[in-house]
């Protein structure tokens, strides 16, 4: 079937480990309650694995509006308090143009271009200092 239309995304949104990076692939829309259930899905894996990293890939994602940029920032917001960071990958030009006519800047999240390219920027990044952890010192 090909239709014009993003298909909703319901019920549950798949989060897959890659190492110490969890991958979130967007598509269609988002509802409610499934933003509510992917936010803490990836609260509750991040805190149980330890991971360092969140990308989420909205290259499937046509339209972004300010729910969707909401749900982004909150979910960036809550990796941080659990010492990860979080990268969103292939937003189309479109979809900038629409975030930053909504006035939309998506503060705590970091951007690539592709998945390959978001990988590669968690990979760069300096591990972060977990709670109750030992502090690693530079040489």
């Amino acid at each position: 079937m090909n239709d014009a239309h993003p298909r909703p995304v319901t019920g549950h949104v798949p989060v897959l480990r890659l190492g110490d990076v969890l991958l979130v692939t967007l598509q269609g829309d988002l509802h409610d309650s499934t933003a509510q259930q992917l936010q803490q899905d990836l609260s509750e894996t991040i805190s149980r694995t330890g991971v360092r990293g969140v990308l989420i890939d909205i290259s499937g994602v046509e339209i972004v509006d300010s729910f969707l940029g909401r749900v982004l920032a909150e979910i960036a917001a809550q990796s941080k308090l659990l010492a990860a960071r979080t990268v969103v990958a292939g937003m189309r030009p479109a979809v900038a143009i629409t975030l930053v006519e909504l006035g939309l800047t998506l503060p705590g999240l970091s951007t690539a271009l592709s998945t390959e390219a978001g990988m590669e920027l968690l990979a760069q990044q300096a591990p972060v200092t977990r709670p109750g952890s030992p502090r690693q010192e530079s040489p």
